[in-house]
Order: structure tokens, then sequence, then C-alpha cells
């Protein structure tokens, strides 16, 4: 069976698509999505494909969020569909795409870069939501700089776990719908075998797509770009008196969140290059990532980052950096006002003071999700001192970020008898007790009872994250064609604030081996 592209058949919300349907649904050419801006954004090329695709996970999740049922996953034309095996019968009016833009990596400027293993299908519309939908892995596409365009099992399944993790911490993230094996064998530090991961979002748009047409001075291609984010996005920037300084304070906004909410779950990005950062505050490409185990203000999950860039206390100052290159990307389209002065000397000046939004929001967004965490339901003077403090201890003692902030829910306010699983976390004790002490001492301030505080820390304080060590072990079984883990750990992560007893053991501190885990640019 082989399907090709039509016109959108969108789908009803009471009738779940048939694969026939959801091959249909997944338009390339609507009006107003990204691939209509023109061969200057892209490049019309089929997938490459690959031998025998099979399913190695889909998320049911993000599958309704497309409108179809996940257990169309068991007709052999799901696998090579996302694989992307029939798009060489498409035609070449509606081929699939890869996108062209440039960036700074690791703070240098890197050119011309774009998506060198990843295409976009199309769009699907449902609810009320468009959706662009994109395979990774999918072979070389005109970007691919030399390499072989392909992605791997391993890397495939720390993404379609973290993207689903994160989206279920409530962060800001892309999706990850499904991954596609095959055993066609791959080169990295040995030989690994493919797989594709399809990505789900409402723009993969980057900072880097910006500076592309800036760096090449194409003025009119930026602003085609920025009118397309704008109007598809950011509507409202169009009341502004400056739509595109309008533009940089949404994406400034939604960045400075962004980072509020990584640091409040312990979670490093590991290459947040300028092309790794979108236009609509997503977490994006998923590398060498990592929720920290140990806390270390300074750790860094890169193996390939030697001089520690990208390292978690690093990540807001380098959100800010990035923002500060995606506003000079901009700079040609702010005006008319800055015209009379060649627009540059002014308008910087202008999109400083809008880049300095992201202090102002970044700091107090941070310090609210502190207080969640720490289960204080109304702001104080010193709570942020509070906070910190914690973190310095845990730092010391290298305690475990994610059982430390979910024990804290079992500490009373009179009775230090319940301090244990918190305390025990700490080899210094005294310094926890003395923390203890001074948290003990505002929460006596707090009207909410125990039991309501440790609710609502319950419900702010994951239980479940996606440790290194959990990826792994999936990520071995998975090798040998035993998929079942990622399935489970998919499930747990899908509900990281419950309880779960039964999955107690995915909760635990990781074992000894775990330390040994490296991850890199190519992970």
């Amino acid at each position: 069976m082989s399907f090709s592209p039509s016109n959108a058949v969108q789908a009803d919300e009471a009738d779940a698509l048939s694969m026939d349907d959801l091959a249909a649904a997944i338009d390339i050419g609507r009006p107003g999505a990204f691939a209509a801006l023109g061969s200057a954004f892209l490049t019309r090329l089929p997938a490459t494909p690959v031998p025998e695709p099979y399913v190695v996970a889909i998320s049911a999740d993000a599958a309704a969020q497309l409108g179809f049922d996940p257990a169309i996953a068991a007709d052999p034309a799901f696998a090579a569909f996302f694989a992307g095996n029939p798009t060489s019968d498409w035609p070449a009016e509606r081929l699939p795409y890869a996108t062209v833009y440039s960036g700074h990596q690791f703070g240098v400027w890197a050119g011309q870069l774009g998506d060198g293993r990843a295409i976009g299908l199309g769009e699907v519309e449902h609810g009320g939501e468009r959706l662009e939908v994109q395979i990774k892995g999918a072979g070389r596409t005109p970007y691919s700089r030399m390499g072989d365009g392909r992605a791997v099992l391993r890397s495939s399944i720390r993404e379609f776990l973290c993207s689903e993790a994160m989206h279920h911490l409530g962060i800001p993230t892309t999706r990850a719908l499904c991954v596609i094996g095959s055993d066609l064998p791959v080169r990295r530090e040995t030989i690994e075998t493919s797989a594709i991961v399809t990505r789900v979002a409402p723009s993969f748009v980057r900072f880097g797509h910006f500076e592309h047409f800036y760096s090449n001075d194409r003025v009119d291609d930026l602003k085609k770009l920025a009118d397309h984010v704008i109007e598809r996005f950011y509507p409202q920037c169009r009341e502004a008196d400056d739509p595109y300084m309008a533009l940089l304070a949404e994406a400034t906004r939604r960045t400075a969140d962004l980072m509020a909410d990584w640091q409040a779950v312990g979670f490093c990005h590991g290459v947040m290059n300028t092309d790794n950062m979108s236009i609509l505050g997503l977490t994006i490409d998923y590398g060498p990532f990592g929720f920290m185990d140990g806390f270390n203000a300074h750790h860094i999950c890169n193996h390939s980052d030697t001089q520690g860039r990208y390292s978690y206390s690093r990540q807001p100052q380098v959100g800010y950096w990035n923002l500060f290159c995606l506003a000079q990307a901009l700079v040609p389209l702010f005006g008319p006002q800055y015209a009379e002065e060649g627009r540059s000397e002014r308008a910087i000046e202008d999109a400083q003071r809008v880049l300095e939004g992201f202090k102002t929001r970044f700091a107090p967004a941070l310090e609210a999700k502190m207080r969640a965490k720490l289960g204080l339901a109304e702001a104080r003077e010193g709570d942020d001192k509070l906070a910190n403090g914690l973190l310095e201890v845990m730092h010391a003692n290298r305690a475990d970020f994610t059982q430390t902030f979910r024990h804290l829910a079992k500490m009373s306010k009179t009775d230090a008898s319940n301090d244990a699983p918190v305390r025990d976390l700490f080899l210094d004790r005294p310094a926890f007790d003395a923390w203890a002490s001074g948290y003990r001492a505002r929460l006596m301030q707090e009207t909410r009872s125990d039991a309501e505080r440790a609710a609502a820390m319950s419900r702010v304080n994951p239980k479940y994250v996606l440790r290194n060590h959990l990826a792994e072990q999936a990520i071995r079984q998975a090798k040998e064609k035993d998929f079942s883990e990622v399935e489970r750990l998919a499930r747990v992560l899908a509900r990281p604030f419950d309880e779960q007893p039964e999955f107690e053991s995915y909760a635990g501190l990781p074992p000894d081996w775990a330390s040994e885990l490296e991850v890199s640019c190519s992970s």
C-alpha cells in the first residue's frame, strides 16, 4: 500500500482518521504554511528510503492531537509512511521539504546550516489547531554538510521519550509522534542502526532562520519570514507601533519563560545554539540533554561542550545572548521611524530595551516557580534567599534534584520527625538542618495545613523525570528488538506528578554505573 498527499482532509474530532485519511490530511500546500513561503526558504526533495521499517514507539497522546487512533500503527503502511519511504512517488510540487537556516554554534558564527537530516511532510489541521509534521533521520538534504542525514535508534528513542516527558511536565516543547526503526547500519562512534523520529509542532522556525536572511542581506525574504511568523502565531503584533519590535518582545518573553521552566526541573539542553532556539519558545532539538541527578549548578550534560558554555547555571544567560542575535537579525525590519538615521543606532538601542524584558521576566518567573516548589502560597521578603540557600546546600552535597524537592512535601511545619526522606539525601546533615530550621519558620507563616501544602507541592515537583540511566535501559532493550521498556517508560513519564507505586523503582536514585554515562552531539 502506498500513499500520496492531497488536499487536506480535516479530521472530524468524533471520528479517528484511518491510515489513508491520515496520509491525505498531511497537506503540504495549505495557504499560510511554511512550505508556501517558497524556494528561498526550503528545498523540496524525497526522503531516502530505509529497508524494512518497523514501529519502535508511538505516542497515543500526540496521535490524538493529530486526530487519529494510534492503533493504526499496526498497519505496515504506517511504518513505511513515517520512515518517509513513499515520498519518492509523490509529485514534485508536493514533495516534502528541508529548510535552510544559519546560526551561532557554541558562540561562534557557523554560517549556513539547515535541516541536514529532517524533512517536513506538511501540516495537519485538527481541533482548530494546525501542526507541522516533520521526520528526522530521513536521509541527506542539501544542508547535510557532509553528514549522512541519518539518526540512530539511540538518539531517536531519547528524543521521543524526552519530548513527551517535557510535554507532560507542562514545559513548551515539540512533540514526538513515533519512532520508526530499520536495520540499516549507520556509523557513529560504532555501527548502529537507523531510526526516524516524527516530530510535531506548530512551527519549527528557529532564530537561525532569521539570521540566515539577515547575514545574506536578503531583507525582502527576512520580512517575508517575519510576516509569516506574525500572521500565524503573533497576530497581536500587527497592532503594535512596530510589529517587528513587538515580535522580538514576544520571543523574549517566551524564551525567558522557557529558561525558567528548564531551571525549575533541573533540565539541561546541552546545545543551545541559535539554530536550536524556537521562535515560539519551544524546547527543540533533543540531542545531548539531561535531567540532573545530584545537583551541580555547573553541570555540563554535553560531553562535547568542553568549555561548559551550556552548563545548567549558564542557560539563562545563553538564552539572553541568543536573543541578542535574533534582535540583530531583525534590525533591518525596524522602522520607519529609524529610516532617517540609517536605522541602526537608535533601532539597536530600542531593541536592547526590549531585550531587558528578559531579565524582568525571567527572575520573577523562576522565583514564582521556586516558591511553588517550596510550597509557599504567598510571596514574602526573603523567599528568594530561602530558595537559593537550599540550592547551595544541595550543590555542596550533590543532593538529588528531583527527590529533594519531591520529599520536601513530607516535612511538617512543627515536627522534624518526618524530615528523614529528604534529610538523608544530604551528607552534611547539620547543613541541611540549619536550612530546614529557616524553612520551617517560614512555613509557620503559611495558612495552609501541611496536607494542603504537600498536595500542592506534589503537583509541581515531579516524582518521575527521564533520568539518563532510565533512557539507557530502554535503549539497550530496544537494540535487542524489545521495545517494551520504551513503552513502559513513556507511560510512567506521562504521569510525572502521580505516585504510581507500581513504578516506584523509576523514581529511585541512579545506580553507580549511571555516573559513567555520557551524551554528546552524536547522542
